[in-house]
């Protein structure tokens, strides 16, 4: 049986307290790949406002060239609104989106005990289309998708697409099937007729190829209500792109905030970027405190979604285990950070991670 090929994963450490948990993610996933003789070549590259102190960009035509060569990579927190008002401090989330198609935004919400979960038995996913709708930096070929034509006047276009509908459906209905075989479209339609409307149009036109699994639909403002009252009624959740951001944000906020919210970008190709929910955080940089979980378990996504990807069952089981060192680790209050009613920092919770594994 020939030996997989050495997976190509770039590091990004991005802005903030990416310089503590990304560090940390690779610190875990390096182990782990030990332990179940994975081979990663390992690429560091400069993004973010360090990038831009150090190559006059905040992506380097550099770290996009070599990005174009690997299987994964790593990403994490970017603090834009901080950078300098110059051409060169652009924001990277919505080149790096766009560049590789990665439409589909993949933002899991599960509950732990004794975290300060709002519910218990909450395990959900929300697929959240990633370079349409509502994003101005990314819905336009060229110019923007929001624009001011008289002082008095501010227009933000809405982008749906049947293609980036499907797409983004497919993936999700794809995911239901390998979990609990129920996926629920949220939309708007009884506003956004033709908008919401053809989200839902399409939703309902890949329905007849995916017989097992159980399909709904729910109005965006009575999601936002049930998610609240009842998440656990629901498994995998496909929605456009404002409302899906939103959204998993407030599902994060069930299970103990942002420091709980990990995310991956996936897309049509075999590359994934590995990226947390948060931001960059930057009043809590450089105090050890950051909650890694977010980029650790969006890194454990990456390697298990490349393992499937490029029938490497090694990157598999080094995915399984993270998962359980990474729960376990939780489970320790001594080790998890304060945000999640524990009594440790960044160091302690990637070490009881480390011994976990």
């Amino acid at each position: 049986m020939n030996k997989p090929a050495p997976l190509r994963i770039g590091i990004l450490n991005g802005d903030d307290i990416g310089h503590e948990i990304v560090p940390a993610s690779v610190e875990i996933s390096r182990a782990a790949a030990e332990m179940h003789s994975v081979a990663i070549d390992w690429y560091p590259l400069p993004i973010g406002r360090s990038a831009f102190d150090t190559h006059g960009h905040t992506l380097p035509p550099e770290t996009l060239e070599t990005l174009k060569t690997l299987d994964g990579w790593i990403l994490g927190p970017i603090g834009h609104r901080a950078y300098p008002k110059v051409p060169n401090a652009i924001n990277p989330h919505p080149i790096l989106r766009k560049e590789f198609n990665l439409f589909a935004n993949v933002r899991p919400t599960r509950s732990y005990p004794d975290i300060g979960c709002l519910h218990d038995n909450v395990d959900l996913v929300i697929v959240r289309e990633n370079n349409e709708g509502f994003q101005p930096d990314r819905n336009m070929v060229l110019g923007s998708g929001e624009f001011r034509p008289t002082d008095e006047v501010t227009l933000s276009v809405r982008v749906i697409t049947r293609t980036g509908s499907r797409r983004v459906a497919r993936a999700a209905y794809e995911l239901a099937r390998q979990r609990r075989k129920h996926l629920t479209y949220v939309h708007k339609d009884t506003v956004f007729k033709l908008g919401c409307g053809m989200f839902v149009e399409e939703c309902r036109k890949l329905a007849p190829e995916y017989p097992d699994v159980l399909v709904d639909d729910v109005i965006v403002d009575t999601f936002a209500m049930r998610l609240v009252r009842d998440p656990q009624t629901f498994d995998v959740v496909v929605t456009t792109n404002m409302f899906g951001d939103i959204l998993s944000d407030e599902a994060a906020g069930l299970v103990g905030g942002l420091g709980m919210a990990p995310g991956l970008c996936i897309g049509d190709g075999d590359v994934a970027m590995a990226q947390a929910t948060h931001g960059s955080a930057p009043d809590i940089a450089g105090k050890g405190i950051a909650n890694p979980y977010a980029m650790m378990d969006s890194t454990r996504m990456m390697f298990d979604w490349l393992g499937h990807k490029r029938g490497n069952d090694g990157a598999v089981r080094m995915a399984a285990s993270m998962s359980g060192a990474i729960t376990e680790a939780l489970a320790d209050a001594q080790a998890r950070t304060g945000d999640i009613r524990g009594k440790g920092n960044t160091a302690t919770m990637t070490a009881a991670v480390l011994r976990g594994l």
